[in-house]
């Protein structure tokens, strides 16, 4: 009892004499605790997650049993593994600082006719080729640049319309089978190719072109419609999470509340107003339509 006192005591002094410059750094280290356990969940790593702690916990007992050849030998293997590990996740890790970066940017997209217009012309398209069971894989840029995603496809560069997104989607078009890329409000790019999702938690029912867009939107920040060809059902994909089902009316609100910024988002944003931008989470993603996928 005299211990658990005697750490009570001590543990409320140490409160007492917190400063902001404390409270700053357990919040920077919560996040980067999160951030971690976050990576490991995307990129699939439980078991080199359990392999790094079973090393480190052998590493210790080596050391605290005076064990020095073994504690030499450990103690060079990891500083092997730290740049063997960045190699290994090289991909995932530069997709991380994208991501990063993206996030502290104060503007999601640009309030005007244009991303208004591709938003309405894409729901009607959308609408559309769900009735007539077409299917379509469009895509939205946001802060991350899709220049490599564009690459692999055929430059359009053409004002956003209904008709012409239909046309490019129709089952007989030479770019069908590809994605379609919406920068700025406009027809960037169609029949790009798009990376697929690692992923082994899908629904069965999850078909190439679901899969697509999943993997598209875990490496970067856009938004990925989905158009499914067997059911004609809806789908957006953001930040690796699919909702799905979706009508007429809910996927045009998911659009404009994803890619049209409120004038309170174009503000200067303060301390306090950073921590909260890091660490909040979307009310999208409490919405019981979204599906986990990692």
């Amino acid at each position: 009892m005299e211990a658990i006192r005697t750490a009570l005591e001590r543990s409320l002094n140490l409160l007492t004499t917190m400063g902001l410059a404390d409270i700053v750094d357990i919040l920077l280290v919560a996040y980067l605790i999160y951030k971690a356990i976050w990576f490991v969940r995307r990129t699939n790593s439980y078991n080199l997650a359990k392999g790094i702690l079973v090393f480190m916990i052998v590493m210790l007992l080596a050391n605290l049993f005076g064990l020095k050849m073994i504690s030499f030998a450990l103690q060079k293997a990891a500083e092997l593994g730290l740049i063997a590990l960045v190699i290994l996740f090289q991909p995932e890790l530069r997709r991380l600082l994208e991501r990063m970066g993206s996030s502290f940017m104060t503007s999601r997209g640009e309030i005007g006719t244009e991303i208004d217009s591709a938003i309405a012309h894409t729901v009607l398209a959308c609408t559309e080729m769900s009735a007539s069971r077409t299917g379509a894989l469009i895509i939205f840029e946001r802060n991350v640049k899709l220049n490599e995603i564009m690459s692999t496809g055929t430059i359009i560069n053409a004002d956003t319309n209904a008709e012409l997104i239909k046309n490019i989607f129709f089952n007989k078009a030479p770019l069908h089978d590809g994605a379609l890329v919406i920068r700025d409000g406009r027809l960037a790019a169609a029949g790009c190719v798009l990376p697929l999702t690692k992923s082994t938690n899908l629904s069965k029912e999850l078909g190439m072109r679901h899969r697509a867009g999943i993997g598209l939107s875990e490496q970067s920040d856009a938004v990925v419609v989905i158009v499914s060809e067997e059911t004609g059902a809806i789908s957006v994909a953001i930040d690796g999470m699919l909702k799905r089902h979706l009508t007429a009316t809910t996927f045009e609100r998911l659009l404009r509340s994803e890619l049209i910024v409120e004038e309170a988002d174009k503000k200067p944003h303060g301390f306090l107003q950073t921590l909260k931008k890091l660490f909040k989470v979307k009310a999208d993603e409490k919405d019981e339509h979204y599906e986990k996928t990692v």
